[in-house]
This record gives structure tokens, sequence and C-alpha cells, in this order.
């Protein structure tokens, strides 16, 4: 259910006293196309360099990218719980790590600055990109 809080209590009590609810906050999605748009660029750029497109793409990541500094015991592997990080430092028996956020899992601001920031590289390697007023569009449907 989406709503505001009056509207969610209301519907709350109304529900089964046994059950249990997840409450979130409500944030915008915004299209596969946001996504397809950053491989394709970071595919370009990929082979530009010669390079991989999933190399790119977590450089992107580290560059333009949603992370946070987190600290695990320097006996847990890191591989079995994300999937794009980097070992900063070990101190005292713990490893600080940065861990960044797949882009699936953006939303509609977080995508738009990872979008801008691979539009830069590319139009600095000379990869032609989309027109500025069409990718406003498609940042514009995002938050519809």
């Amino acid at each position: 259910m989406t709503g505001n809080p009056e509207a969610i209590v209301k519907w709350l009590f109304s529900q089964d006293r046994d059950k249990l609810f997840d409450i979130d906050v409500h944030r915008e999605k915004r299209s596969n196309d946001a996504n397809r748009y950053a491989w394709k660029l970071c595919t370009m750029i990929a082979d530009a360099i010669r390079s991989s497109k999933e190399e790119v793409y977590v450089k992107m990541l580290k560059r333009y990218g949603q992370s946070t500094l987190i600290g695990i015991r320097e006996d847990v592997c890191p591989e079995g719980f994300f999937k794009y990080f980097e070992i900063q430092s070990n101190v005292n028996g713990y490893n600080y790590i940065i861990v960044y956020k797949g882009s699936s899992e953006y939303d509609s601001r977080e995508m738009s600055v990872l979008i801008d920031g691979i539009v830069s590289e590319a139009k600095e390697m000379g990869i032609e990109t989309i027109p500025p007023d069409e990718l406003k569009r498609l940042k514009e449907s995002w938050k519809k």
C-alpha cells in the first residue's frame, strides 16, 4: 500500500492483528531504460579502451555511484556478502570496505547522477551520446 501516514494507519487498524507488515518510504521508480542506457554507454567506453563492459561499469559505480564504508572482521570473506566493494584498510582485526550499490537498486536521483557521469566520460572520449534534450526527456520519464 502507498499513502500518507494517516491513510496507512487507518488501513493497518483494519487488518488482522496477527499479521506482520513491513513499512518503507515510497521512492519514485525509474524505467529500465535508464539501466539499459548506462550499460550501452559502458559497452561503448569498454570497446574504445579495449576493456570489458563490466570493468567499466564498476569504474563508473566507483566514480559516480552510491557507496558506504563498513567494517567487518578480517576473517569474514566479503565476496559472500557484497558484489561491488574494495577493501580500504585493516585496523585492529577489521577490514574497512567501501561497498558500492548496483545501479539496478538506484532510485531516479541516484541513477541520474550515475548517467550524467557516464555521459560526461563518454563525451570526453568522443563517444556519441543521446542529445541533451533526449537525455532530459529520459530523466523526466524516470520520475513518472
